[in-house]
């Protein structure tokens, strides 16, 4: 499933949008401030993201132009009560993909969406693979050479996140925040259920890639060899 990240200060709008995007199979985190929105791209790969101009800490293209020069080209939808030319000039040079004004159509919102999630972000692959893994993303399926098996939804999430970061270190944190979003309530010892049931499946493709526990840190991908 993907997962987009909609930084929406007006809460009944926000809600909308989550209902008709999960309708359609996709999955929202939702943040109100353009600091938030850092903190959440900071903390898992979203596949797009969809931004309101009019925030309550300033104009969304100000986060617009930090990930851009950041070099994080995630999709972007910006949204705006703004419709003069300038407006959507200024929207795309600031490295917005697309532009919907308000007020909108939830189906036209929708669409929009699925556009740019067919447009994979340049620093991410579509189907991200490490040692002897590959993930694809759209079925839930990991792959060691012909053997292969189903993750669920959050397994999928954190796999994905594990894969991306490759040997380096994933902090609990944000392993959370990719398998079950940021406003979700998880219980303590959900991360170390998910965890367990991914690192049977490993052994069940007999992959040599283990999840280690870097203590104190957090997780990430070892060849069994360097496991701990």
């Amino acid at each position: 499933m993907s997962r987009i990240l909609l930084i929406e200060d007006h809460d009944r709008l926000a809600h909308l949008m989550c209902k008709g995007l999960a309708a359609a199979g996709i999955a929202v985190d939702v943040v109100d401030r353009i600091d938030s929105a850092w903190a959440a791209v900071q903390q898992m790969p979203y596949q797009a993201l969809i931004l309101d101009r009019g925030l309550p800490d300033g104009d969304g293209l100000l986060l617009l132009k930090k990930l851009r020069n950041a070099g994080l080209s995630v999709p972007c939808l910006v949204l705006t009560a703004r419709d003069a030319l300038h407006d959507r000039v200024e929207g795309l040079e600031a490295g917005a993909d697309d532009y919907l004004p308000k007020p909108f159509a939830m189906d036209e919102m929708v669409a929009r969406v699925r556009a740019l999630l067919r447009r994979p972000a340049e620093f991410h692959p579509i189907d991200p693979s490490h040692g002897d893994l590959r993930l694809h993303i759209e079925s839930g399926i990991l792959f060691n050479g012909d053997k292969s098996i189903t993750l669920a939804p959050a397994e999928l999430h954190i796999m994905q996140s594990l894969l991306y970061k490759h040997d380096e270190v994933v902090r609990r944190s944000a392993l959370e925040a990719a398998a079950w979003g940021l406003s979700e309530a998880v219980t303590p010892n959900a991360l170390d259920v998910a965890l367990h049931r991914l690192r049977r499946k490993l052994l069940a493709i007999g992959s040599r890639q283990r999840i280690a526990n870097v203590r104190g840190m957090g997780y990430a991908l070892r060849q069994a060899d360097d496991a701990k």
